[in-house]
């Protein structure tokens, strides 16, 4: 299980973090951890320009990220968030990376109004999937299979 990795990763670290199955019924595991770089209070503006800041990015992309499932159908990259000065912090860490995206903006106002979201421009597409990757077992493979690793 890919979240397995991530609490070895925390481990490692030196943060504790545990997992749990939500509800009887559902296929839903969930990760809590101390570390307090995933806090949704972080400030990641100041990993904009770091190395650091794609690796913020990835785990960003695979927790809040998509992509479409099917591999014939046309690519896109979309990152989506509730909060959007964070939102705005993963943008300026990828442009900071020459990787081109959107605006952000809300998509349906109506439906919930502190819903944000943008996307990474096509031409930007090859440079985000080798640069950024991802670390989720399906995204990761949908990635190798688009790029033809």
């Amino acid at each position: 299980m890919w979240i397995e990795l991530l609490k070895e990763a925390l481990r490692i670290l030196e943060f504790r973090s545990w997992i749990y199955k939500e509800g009887r019924s559902r296929r839903l595991w969930i990760l809590e951890t101390t570390a307090p770089f995933l806090s949704v209070g972080f400030d990641a503006s100041h990993l904009v320009g770091c190395p650091e800041g794609i690796d913020y990015v990835r785990g960003y992309f695979d927790a809040e990220g998509g992509m479409p499932r099917r591999s014939e159908a046309r690519l896109y990259l979309q990152l989506t968030q509730k909060d959007r000065s964070n939102l705005e912090s993963v943008r300026d860490i990828l442009e900071s990376e020459d990787i081109r995206c959107g605006r952000i903006h809300n998509p349906s106002v109506r439906v919930d109004p502190e819903y944000w979201r943008f996307f990474v421009r096509a031409e930007s597409h090859g440079r985000f999937m080798s640069t950024v990757g991802s670390w989720h077992p399906r995204k990761r493979k949908q990635i190798e299979t688009r790029m033809k690793i």
